[in-house]
């Protein structure tokens, strides 16, 4: 079996009911009981529903969430984060208040958001959170991302928008299909560069591990390990980076990847040290 299986949120684990079926889970037991690690790779946050469904997943092990710039081991509390620049995260504020657009504002364990906008109190829901309007240069951890949150046609404009030292990662959710989450981070973070440094905390090379995905933001992991492999919803990037194709999330397609990761042969294993 392979070492590592890192899985995607939205359109991967949980669809539009924004929850996990229950044989999805019973396939995960399987695979961790076979002694697989198993990765939340997501650009969720580290609270809320993310942080149920990655203690659930490994709750000894690493998990990737704000698409790379936060992770962090659920077991010891390590974190492997990334900070976004503050002089960055001042213009991205201000550009926010001129322009009246949601943006949200994160740490590993807490985010803040001003907008009172639709969007922003359903998100709050989807993230398993209450909403509570807050201004975001109140928070007190690092700041390690900040999000868009616009309706699906501004996507385009968002993403052709100057984001100079940063990296854009745009997602959707079945469970708020009219809306497009841009993720911001420092450049040159990604889900990616966030699993290479699990598969080396784990020793593994990263032709053992799996990703399974389905969003324009899996595309840079599913680009780089062994095994990539794209939901039947997936878009068509996710899909042209695939190796292998399951069924979509509403028909539990998840199932289909973590059995495939239990018969797929494993190469090596990296030296400790």
């Amino acid at each position: 079996m392979l070492g590592l299986t890192c899985i995607d949120v939205d359109g991967t684990l949980v669809g539009s009911s924004n929850e996990v079926l229950p044989q999805v889970w019973d396939a995960a037991e399987r695979a961790v009981a076979a002694g697989m690690h198993l990765c939340l790779c997501s650009g969720r946050p580290a609270f809320g529903k993310a942080l149920e469904y990655a203690r659930r997943l490994d709750p000894h092990g690493w998990h990737v969430f704000q698409n790379g710039a936060s992770v962090v081991n659920m077991e010891t509390g390590e974190s492997m984060s990334e900070g976004l620049p503050h002089d960055l995260l001042l213009e991205l504020v201000e550009k926010s208040r001129k322009l009246g657009r949601i943006l949200e504002v994160y740490t590993d364990s807490e985010y803040a958001v001003e907008s009172t906008e639709r969007m922003a109190v359903d998100h709050a829901a989807l993230l398993g959170v209450p909403y509570v309007q807050r201004d975001p240069l109140s928070l007190t951890g690092q700041i390690v991302r900040v999000q868009w949150v616009v309706p699906i046609a501004e996507t385009e404009a968002v993403l052709a928008e100057s984001h100079e030292g940063l990296s854009l990662h745009p997602a959707g959710s079945p469970a708020m299909p009219d809306t497009m989450f841009i993720s911001v981070t420092r450049e040159g973070v990604s889900k990616a560069s966030a699993v290479r440094n699990v598969a080396a905390k784990y020793h593994l090379q990263l032709s053992d591990v799996m990703m399974v995905g389905d969003g324009e933001n899996d595309v840079s992991v599913m680009n780089e390990v062994g095994h990539p492999v794209a939901m039947g919803n997936a878009v068509a990037g996710a899909l042209a980076a695939s190796r292998y194709t399951v069924g979509s999330v509403e028909d539990a397609g998840l199932v289909e990847a973590l059995d495939l990761a239990l018969k797929l042969e494993r190469t090596d294993v990296l030296p400790v040290g």
